[in-house]
């Protein structure tokens, strides 16, 4: 799997399909497709297994675990974006032993904020974390700085393409990213649909 810079032109001279995720979104695919995602502080996960020809990325929001019961398919914390992704693929035909990752994301748009606390930073330590538990290589990674991306993983060779974008995109990123958190957290705090008796 290859990381480089990426020009627009490249993608429609490809005549590929893109498949655009958003925040907590996840996509997994046995088809040569793109799969593409806008990143913040956020991180996405690149996963591809291809002896079965099976890939999938995630976006991440937070770092860590819900401590709630709510648990859905668009449950957007590390540990649970990276399960839910992993099952999604190995459905899909792939094997857990054959998958390599490229992690990207986790820019510190917040210059407020110490760096060593700042979201970004922790998703990409838990990702890394625990690709490294699972034993799951990671063949690439472009984390931190300050700059968003818009990433580009072309499923059926595993590479990638990365676009830095403008600082004035920062602003709408945050929005968007604070507006998710903000959902996710009411979510969070609402009763399950759970009956005692």
């Amino acid at each position: 799997m290859t990381i480089r810079n990426f020009h627009s032109r490249e993608l429609g001279a490809l005549k590929k399909k893109e498949v655009r995720i958003h925040i907590g979104d996840f996509y997994t695919s046995s088809q040569g497709i793109v799969i593409s995602t806008i990143l913040g502080s956020c991180v996405a996960v690149c996963l591809h297994d291809k002896h079965n020809n099976i890939a999938g990325m995630n976006h991440i929001i937070l770092p860590g675990k819900t401590n709630s019961m709510v648990f859905d398919q668009q449950t957007r914390y590390s540990i649970n974006a990276m399960e839910i992704l992993i099952n999604a693929m190995m459905k899909k035909g792939a094997n857990r032993h054959n998958l390599m990752a490229k992690i990207f994301g986790g820019a510190h748009v917040l210059p407020d904020i110490d760096i060593k606390n700042a979201v970004g930073r922790q998703i990409s330590d838990f990702v890394v974390r625990f690709l490294e538990t699972e034993g799951i290589p990671i063949m690439a990674r472009d984390l931190g700085g300050e700059r968003p991306r818009k990433v580009f993983f072309f499923t059926d060779t595993g590479n990638v393409s990365v676009k830095k974008i403008s600082p004035t995109s920062i602003f709408r990123l945050m929005r968007e990213e604070a507006r998710k958190k903000q959902i996710i957290e009411q979510e969070i705090r609402k009763p399950g649909n759970v009956t005692f008796f």
